[in-house]
């Protein structure tokens, strides 16, 4: 049942409270409550991971994977939280005997107040309830309002108690976290758009980000929306790779389009390659391989219907051929694997092409050269990752392309899959608009604590009066950069 605005109201004011107790935690705080959320979600045990099979369709391998991951980034990020690395924190100490003086100012990040989560579809665990937003915002000092999405919600209701029990056991505010049901848009418009929420976090459609990233503008006092949208992640193929290993990248690629039905934010939309025999050797492979992979179910039979429809309409454009379909029959609510190829000319002049077709399908453009695979690449939206198939001699050859593909993306790979994101630091998940709404930041890997939070400079202030991460002594041994030197 969806929530009403009432209780919408308490879920908001509670979360709004809980922010002035929670802020004060020490990082060392923060982080054990984020160690028992881990705890309590793998005590839950195999009733988890049923439980989301039976609503989501992925298989339990897939299922328990994720959950180690959930787990693993609530560790992660709490070990990062902890050392207070993200707090960049800067001192410049007083210094009178320059004209004019100078005065001590000191700066660090503060968190930026309550933060709605909205639970991803295609990741019951990583992005939803518990998953790498949630877990951002509590180390960052903030309360959570999760939004459950309604493809899971007893998934998200197992997460939830979890999380829920962790904070009691630490005796938090019981606004630190709410749960909140809704499939209707009016709940997603009144949690983005009420006082006390302070920033949001999704990852799903353009469309359903694109809406929330308005009604976050459109609010008296605007917020930052932080959304993962809409990605093709390209892939080019360039001339001496392609030479040498066409029919091994085509079978690469063909596990990386249909994995888990293709059901992936990082799944390869698009690929791109000099129309030659080289190229044709490579659609032949890739085209048997397509054909023997049977049908999977997809998460829910909306997400099945968007697939059908937006690859009906994919291929009913003019001139888009249809090359490879996989050859084994399909039951309702399973996607058929499907590759298609068009010249890059009607690509580039065709926006509709462009699109993300959420499932096991990606469209080949043939280009007459590699000045037209530039091009290709210039008239591209922004992506979340993008991969070139190139040798060494390749990228040195083929620079424009290289620094042209560059500019799209957040995560450029050479000689592999866009599928499969490690959490690490070094991780950049987010790319340019429409892929993200702000492509600074990411949200997979620590680093997207940053998010949540806001810089907030001190001056003058006597040293015990400063909270401990800028006092004189370091007293919570962090590293800092002082007067521009990084030091503990």
């Amino acid at each position: 049942m969806d929530a009403t605005i009432d209780e919408i109201n308490i879920a908001a004011a509670e979360a709004w409270q809980a922010f002035f107790i929670y802020r004060k935690l020490s990082l060392k705080q923060r982080a054990d409550f984020m160690r028992s959320i881990a705890n309590e979600i793998e005590v839950i045990g195999e009733e988890l991971i049923e439980t989301a099979m039976i609503e989501t369709n992925l298989p339990a391998a897939r299922l328990r994977s994720e959950r180690a991951r959930t787990i693993f980034q609530l560790n992660n990020y709490a070990a990062f939280c902890e050392s207070g690395q993200w707090l960049d924190v800067r001192i410049d100490e007083a210094n009178e005997n320059v004209n004019p003086p100078k005065p001590d100012i000191r700066k660090m990040l503060v968190p930026l107040g309550p933060v709605v989560v909205f639970g991803a579809a295609n990741f019951p665990f990583a992005y939803s309830t518990a998953g790498g937003d949630t877990a951002c915002a509590f180390a960052a000092g903030c309360p959570v309002i999760v939004k459950v999405h309604p493809g899971h919600a007893q998934t998200s209701r197992l997460v939830a108690n979890a999380i829920t029990k962790a904070a009691a056991n630490h005796y938090l505010p019981k606004g630190i976290f709410s749960h909140v049901y809704g499939a209707a848009p009016a709940v997603g418009e009144a949690l983005v758009k009420h006082q006390y929420t302070k920033a949001v976090g999704f990852t799903g459609s353009f469309a359903g980000g694109k809406q929330l990233f308005d009604w976050g503008n459109q609010r008296p006092v605007p917020i930052p929306v932080f959304a993962e949208m809409s990605s093709m992640n390209p892939v080019f193929l360039l001339p001496e790779k392609i030479s040498n290993d066409a029919a091994q990248i085509a079978k690469l690629y063909a596990g990386s389009i249909t994995l888990n039905a293709g059901q992936f934010c990082t799944n390869p939309g698009i690929v791109v390659g000099v129309d030659n025999d080289d190229l044709k050797k490579f659609i032949n492979v890739l085209s048997e391989e397509i054909k023997n992979i049977s049908p999977e179910p997809m998460l829910n039979a909306g997400i099945y219907k968007n697939y059908v429809e937006k690859r009906a309409a994919a291929l009913s454009q003019q001139d888009v051929e249809q090359v490879a379909v996989s050859k084994k029959e399909s039951a309702f609510n399973e996607a058929t694997a499907t590759i298609a190829a068009v010249s890059a000319a009607d690509f580039i002049a065709n926006p509709l092409l462009h699109q993300e077709v959420f499932g096991p399908y990606s469209i080949i453009v043939r280009c007459v050269d590699m000045t037209e695979m530039v091009a290709v690449a210039t008239a591209m939206e922004g992506q979340l990752t993008a991969t070139l198939m190139a040798t060494n001699n390749d990228v040195i050859l083929h620079e424009a392309l290289v620094e042209t593909v560059k500019n799209i993306c957040g995560r450029l790979i050479l000689n592999g899959v866009p599928t499969g994101v490690t959490v690490g630091l070094s991780m950049q998940h987010g790319g340019p608009f429409p892929a993200t709404t702000d492509s600074r930041f990411t949200s997979v890997g620590a680093d997207g604590i940053r998010r949540f939070a806001r810089p907030v400079a001190f001056q003058n202030w006597p040293d015990e009066l400063l909270p401990d991460e800028l006092k004189s002594s370091n007293p919570i041994n962090i590293w800092r950069t002082v007067n521009n030197e990084l030091k503990k």
